[in-house]
């Protein structure tokens, strides 16, 4: 069910509950600025109305001695609040972001087949983003933004109370003005972030994919793809602009078209003996604070509606709930391996019963099953080989046994335990594969090969490195420390492979 981009935002708000009292302290530090900005006008007013006026010099001193505390004050509690903000608001970010990425991890593959890791990322890294800003600033803007408008408006009463009401009223309209703005904003914004996840997964394609566009000829096309998927982002990203620029143009005018109107109308009640000089120079002071609250109102409502909408597509993510699970009270089991052919794979792992009983399999929304009514009886240390075309379901059939999906039909059984009763983390970590594609990590050839078993000693390394074929790691420039590259680009075809057949069972996985 979709939510708004608001309620999207509020539902986040459990994430600041942990640095509530740094926000407490951001908040209380930032009117503590305002209230010392809000106090220099009316020290003003009186060196005027009081120590020029009168010729009491005594107070200059004293007075001035004060502004400076005010000042000084002022800048220590904004450094203050800058540095406790910056880190609460990125612990939030952090906390945010490892939630988002074991969650990814607890999604089964079929959730990572139907959507663009593009959109993932994006998610991940832009959007969080977004709403680490809004936390930060947006938020803290706008609760002194609000508290300075109401209080610089009272004190403008104070001084002159037809004059201040006059001056509060005529930003009556911006308030129409930007529930209009918000509600064209939010709509580009959505655009964006989703255009901005396009991009990102046409970026991630050609970088990965970079040899076999080459081989083929096919980079302009590509840069063509690119190129016009960049266009409509800087078409959204042009219209947000020019709808923040009108937005701002007004926000700037209001306020200086409200100075203006104090200054003459103070004017006349200062001949009039309504005020006094050093009265309308506070006043008029006073009222140039209201043009930052006003024009605040900009930046927060635009970083507020990103974050909003951010906060909807990262939340899209966190209520996909994992199609595949635990029971809660599952069944023990024993290490064993198996490759994608169907054999043991090397190490120490024991052997078990495998039993495929009347399996049948369809993924979602397909209808078209593309398993039906298997049945396998792998006893303990037989080797089966399964030979057929490709897409005749090979690799489901091996999919099926850590449960990296989950039949439609039938039983599959470990030792007679179907494995639908083992808790995940066991069962993959007794389940050791080797896929046809070899995934291979940004990391060292040992990070590589111990991946998943970190214990595992330089005897095991080397049986598993013999088993694969890959003594070539020996030889490289940093043996078994050299860095392999992303998906291992720094290695041939051959290599990786080799590398991806040497795969152990793991120690622990989702």
């Amino acid at each position: 069910m979709s939510q708004s981009p608001v309620a999207a935002l509020w539902r986040l708000r459990p994430y600041l509950r942990p640095y509530r009292r740094q926000l407490t302290g951001m908040i209380a530090a930032s009117v503590a600025v305002e209230a010392a900005d809000i106090t220099i006008p009316l020290l003003a007013k009186v060196v005027i109305d009081d120590a020029i006026a009168h010729h009491d010099r005594g107070l200059l001193l004293p007075i001035g001695v004060l502004a400076v505390g005010l000042g000084a004050a002022s800048a220590t509690l904004s450094l203050i609040r800058r540095w406790v903000q910056g880190n609460a608001v990125a612990s939030m970010e952090k906390t945010i972001r490892d939630d988002l990425y074991e969650h990814l991890q607890r999604l089964d593959p079929a959730f990572h087949d139907e959507w663009q890791s593009g959109q993932l990322l994006s998610r991940a890294t832009t959007d969080l983003g977004s709403i680490r800003r809004f936390a930060g600033f947006g938020v803290v803007f706008l609760f002194t933004s609000i508290m300075t408008f109401t209080a610089v408006t009272c004190l403008l009463i104070t001084l002159n109370w037809w004059l201040g009401l006059i001056t509060g009223a005529m930003f009556a309209p911006v308030l129409v003005f930007c529930t209009r703005f918000e509600r064209r904003y939010k709509v580009l914004a959505r655009r964006a972030q989703d255009q901005d996840g396009d991009l990102t997964t046409l970026v991630e394609e050609a970088s990965t994919g970079v040899r076999v566009l080459k081989a083929l000829g096919r980079g302009p096309e590509a840069a063509q793809v690119h190129l016009a998927q960049a266009a409509r982002l800087g078409e959204t990203r042009v219209g947000m602009a020019s709808l923040l620029g009108g937005f701002w143009s007004v926000l700037d005018l209001v306020p200086n078209a409200v100075i203006a109107l104090a200054v003459v109308l103070g004017a006349v009640a200062v001949s009039q003996h309504e005020m006094t000089i050093g009265g309308l120079v506070a006043f008029i002071t006073l009222a140039l604070q209201l043009v930052w609250p006003v024009e605040a109102l900009g930046y927060i409502l635009a970083s507020g509606e990103e974050a909003a909408t951010a906060a909807q597509r990262v939340l899209e993510i966190f209520d996909t709930k994992p199609a595949i699970t635990s029971k809660d009270h599952p069944e023990r089991v024993r290490v064993f391996a198996l490759s994608a052919a169907g054999h043991r794979v090397t190490g120490e792992a024991k052997h078990a019963h495998v039993r495929i009983d009347h399996v049948s399999f369809s993924y979602p929304g397909s209808g078209r099953p593309v398993l039906r009514d298997v049945n396998l009886d792998v006893a303990r240390g037989e080797t089966l080989v399964i030979a057929g075309a490709t897409g005749s379901g090979k690799t489901t059939l091996l999919h099926l046994v850590p449960r990296l999906a989950d039949v439609t039909g039938g039983r599959v059984l470990l030792d007679g335990t179907d494995v639908r009763d083992i808790a995940l983390p066991e069962l993959r970590a007794a389940v050791g594969c080797a896929f046809e594609e070899a995934t291979l990590f940004s990391a060292s050839v040992r990070e590589n090969v111990t991946f998943g078993a970190a214990g595992a000693t330089e005897e095991e390394i080397e049986a598993a490195l013999a088993a694969a074929q890959a003594g070539f790691a020996y030889d490289l420039p940093w043996g078994l420390d050299t860095r392999i590259g992303e998906q291992g680009m720094a290695l041939s075809g051959g290599q990786r492979a080799a590398r991806a057949a040497g795969r152990e069972p793991r120690r622990g996985a989702r």
